[in-house]
């Protein structure tokens, strides 16, 4: 049976890069909390706010607009904490970016994931807390250093082998 892995880590850190990685060489598939909450409700939300045409263009645009995004996932998982992530988890193995502790207590309480994996790469800042306030180092049950090259992060992510072959 295959792992329900979440991937964690400061904005620009490599999460997707990591996710892709463990797509292509175990076959686990994915979707990160942005793409996913601007199908699933933000791009209903805010349309008429910013003009988007598509939840694509939403999603590009995502970056200019961290806090909102951030507060309006925490609404959408009100009271259900875990929500968005059962919706990824329904047709996904990974989900990519999860921002919130309390999301994040959430889900592990209902054992909506087998693995959190953390990715850091020191050479770029930490994200602000009132966007990303998970504790990395606590709750990550591997940390995956993105401190080099994109080789040798492949290199590390196919030494997981074991972890991802089942």
């Amino acid at each position: 049976m295959r792992k329900k892995i979440l991937i964690i880590g400061s904005m620009r850190h490599g999460k997707d890069t990591v996710a892709e990685m463990l797509r292509d060489y175990y076959g686990y598939s994915f979707e990160n909390s942005s793409t996913a909450a601007s199908k699933i409700f933000l791009f209903d939300v805010l349309k008429e706010m910013y003009n988007y045409a598509s939840p694509k263009e939403c999603f590009d645009d995502r970056v200019n607009h961290r806090q909102q995004w951030h507060d309006l996932i925490v609404d959408y998982n009100t009271p259900d904490k875990s929500k968005l992530a059962k919706e990824i988890m329904k047709n996904n193995d990974i989900y990519v970016g999860m921002r919130s502790d309390a999301e994040c207590e959430a889900c592990l309480h209902q054992k909506v994931f087998d693995l959190i994996i953390g990715v850091f790469d020191p050479r770029k800042p930490i994200e602000n807390k009132t966007s990303f306030n998970i504790d990395l180092w606590q709750k990550s049950e591997l940390i995956i250093s993105n401190a080099g090259t994109l080789q040798e992060l492949r290199h590390k992510v196919k030494n997981l082998k074991d972890i991802f072959i089942t």
